[in-house]
């Protein structure tokens, strides 16, 4: 008896499931087919990307649906066009001997009114975006109403999408009765509240461990200066010369500088982000999955939804704010059994949450050395060599052999070897010879950072001016070009702050707010130390506050009735921006 019939599936599903080439059902399938088809209940799987969840549900709602009816009996909701897709093929391909059964996917960028009429003319199973779907129920184009089977796929990355509103507004004209079953690689608060609010004492089954890692992914960082991290890209790339990835950017624009630049030093790459059309979304995807490009730059909101089989790394040009995220990159590769490699490229700022990555996939990281010149030019002159041997031989170039060893015949058969290497191998011999290690120290604490490693700045602005340690960050990041993890350590206190970069960067932080002014007034950074406080310049003598606290309540009398009066709040309980201005300007004059 075939693995898959052992787990009650119809002989029309084992039959397509041999014409696919199934041998046996992953653990996310063996412990949720049974469950889905025996039981009438709601279900949550916690399994990671890429370990069969779409068959694992795909296969009991075919073997449920009544084909016989043209009613809709199934949705399946998914966060994006591609993987909406990508589902909708599968079914097709599992249902292929069940003869009457329609599976429809329902998508942004296409014709609406096509998708509508697929939908008349006879539709069991909806594949669909939350976007797209509520847009079509809203518009009375489809009815739910009467549904059977609800499945959420990849439910994390929906919400992280944004679609929570969405998808709680699609439910909402489905019927209670239904069956729901959610599948997601995470366990968020966020998929906690929709399981909650729309499910019925659901089964839960779970492969590994909530928000483990694949136990097939290898996961190295790398250590290095921030003004260093796009030629530690490179050298990575180079020290894998049949390297298939994808490079995860944190910004559209991080995402299409990087490409750009890979593209001009001649790799195959090529950008995916969100402000490509769907079109240009489509050309990249089908060039990716014929390997005609080797290393994709994409946005984590891009990204989801692709399922390319052997992507052999993930490389984490820059880390993920949420560590769940991190979870889905790393699970791009490693799949169907396969082995694969998540590397992630950091600076020394970010070495903590190395640590809280680890304790979420339950994985540690190894530590890695961005690999030198000499390594990396003699992989490529070994790669090179496996080409040739491994090269068919092209019997067309016989007839010009006579002109080729007339040609060659002053050299020796080792002369000839070196002269055939050197074609290729030069190239890179030229570019790594004089090339110097870009590998970082491993800090052991804050203080080693302080001790040479990194610098700690004072800067002349806090919380009065609006800032908390995240926006500062984000505004140092703009002002000194240094990309966001190349500021570390930022602590906001109400007037003023305090920040880390490189000891390298010192320069650049000291002459870019030698003469900057920032809403009218002089911003002024100057080195001090981790645990110093505000150089003496910026430091008010003693009664200098009081003095003018005084001067300042002379002309009103009453010194609590008019401090009041000075501090109207806002909602929030802040005071207001324009009357903080105001009492400055009256300080000032006086």
């Amino acid at each position: 008896m075939n693995k898959f019939e052992e787990l009650g599936l119809d002989a029309q599903i084992v039959n397509a499931v041999n014409d696919m080439g199934f041998e046996s059902p992953s653990e996310v399938q063996e412990k949720a087919i049974p469950i889905l088809l025996e039981q009438d209940t709601d279900l949550v799987a916690l399994a990671q990307t890429g370990t069969g969840k779409t068959a694992a549900f795909g296969f009991p709602l075919i073997q449920r649906i009544n084909a016989n009816s043209k009613k809709t009996q199934g949705l399946i909701l998914s966060p994006t066009r591609e993987l909406c897709l990508q589902i909708t093929n599968e079914l097709k391909n599992y249902s292929k001997y069940v003869k009457g059964l329609s599976t429809v996917a329902i998508y942004g960028g296409a014709s609406i009114s096509e998708q509508a009429n697929q939908i008349k003319r006879g539709a069991q199973i909806i594949v669909a975006t939350p976007g797209r779907m509520k847009d079509m129920v809203g518009r009375r184009m489809i009815d739910i109403s009467t549904i059977d089977y609800c499945v959420l796929d990849e439910a994390d990355e929906m919400l992280n999408m944004g679609f929570y509103e969405d998808i709680t507004d699609i439910l909402s004209h489905t019927p209670k009765e239904k069956k729901t079953w959610l599948f997601s690689a995470t366990m968020p608060k966020e998929v906690a509240t929709i399981a909650s609010k729309f499910m019925h004492k659901p089964v839960e089954i779970t492969v590994g461990t909530k928000n483990e890692g694949s136990k097939n992914v290898n996961h190295e960082y790398f250590l290095v200066g921030a003004r260093d991290r796009y030629a530690a890209l490179k050298r990575l790339a180079d020290a894998h010369p049949d390297i298939f990835s994808v490079i995860f950017c944190r910004t559209k624009r991080d995402t299409q500088k990087v490409a750009e630049k890979l593209i001009e030093d001649g790799y195959n790459a090529a950008a995916l982000h969100g402000d490509l059309s769907q079109n240009q979304r489509d050309l990249v995807m089908r060039s990716f999955r014929s390997r005609q490009i080797q290393m994709l730059v994409a946005t984590d909101v891009a990204a989801r939804g692709i399922d390319v089989d052997d992507i052999t790394h993930v490389i984490n040009y820059q880390l993920p704010d949420e560590v769940e995220t991190y979870t889905h990159r790393s699970g791009r590769t490693g799949r169907a059994g396969k082995k694969g490699t998540s590397m992630v490229i950091i600076t020394k700022s970010e070495m903590r949450k190395i640590k809280s990555i680890e304790r979420i996939i339950k994985q540690s990281f190894e530590r890695k050395e961005v690999p030198s010149g000499e390594e990396i030019c003699q992989v490529q002159l070994l790669h090179l060599a496996k080409d040739i041997k491994n090269t068919t031989i092209n019997h067309e170039i016989e007839e010009y052999l006579p002109q080729i060893e007339a040609l060659l015949a002053d050299f020796s058969k080792e002369e000839i070897i070196k002269k055939v290497f050197s074609v290729e191998f030069t190239r890179f011999h030229n570019y790594y010879k004089n090339a110097n290690t870009i590998n970082s120290p491993k800090p052991g604490d804050y203080a080693a950072e302080d001790n040479g490693f990194s610098t700690r700045f004072f800067i002349n602005v806090g919380e009065k001016d609006g800032f908390d340690w995240m926006s500062l960050k984000d505004f140092l990041k703009e002002q000194l070009d240094l990309g966001r993890d190349a500021v570390s350590r930022v602590d906001v206190k109400n007037n003023f702050s305090f920040f880390n970069t490189d000891t390298a960067e010192v320069e650049k932080v000291l002459s870019t707010f030698k003469e900057f002014s920032y809403q009218g007034r002089a911003i002024n950074a100057e080195v001090t130390k981790a645990n110093e406080g505000r150089p003496d310049k910026f430091k008010r003598k003693r009664g200098e506050r009081k003095g003018r606290r005084k001067k300042f309540d002379d002309r009103g009398g009453d010194q609590k009735k008019s401090s009041r009066r000075s501090k109207p709040r806002n909602a929030g309980g802040k005071r207001s921006a324009n009357i903080k201005s105001s009492v400055n300007r009256r300080r000032n004059k006086k």
